[in-house]
């Protein structure tokens, strides 16, 4: 059984940076397209970020420059670094595994909330 775990989320200043972290078992991860979306309030879910197995990265155009993704495969773990950020990016922050830059996967975490607020 695939299982993610997310975490890493909290209260932060806008401006300040957090690094979430993404757990896996249950499946060969180092096969797999990883990614990260995001759901604010009212809003839809909408990918972030997202990478191949060779380490290959795409962005959401509102965070490029500032939110880096990375993946270590001997430990199943994935990793998104997000740097300057902004108050309308408090969401509720989801790992998905199994799909690609163009399709969303089966598999996905509980979610972790990010708040960024003074």
């Amino acid at each position: 059984q695939v299982q993610l775990v997310e975490s890493g989320g909290g209260l932060v200043q806008p401006g300040g940076s957090l690094r979430l972290s993404c757990s896996a078992s249950g499946g060969i991860f180092s096969l797999w397209y990883r990614a990260c979306y995001r759901q604010a309030p009212g809003k839809q879910r909408e990918l972030a970020a997202g990478i191949t197995t060779s380490s290959r990265t795409n962005y959401a155009d509102s965070v490029k420059g500032r939110f880096t993704i990375s993946r270590d495969n001997p430990k199943n773990t994935l990793y998104l670094d997000m740097n300057s950020l902004k108050p309308e990016e408090t969401a509720v922050y989801y790992c998905n595994a199994g799909g690609s830059a163009l399709s969303t996967g089966l598999n996905w975490g509980q979610g972790t909330q990010v708040t960024v607020s003074s």
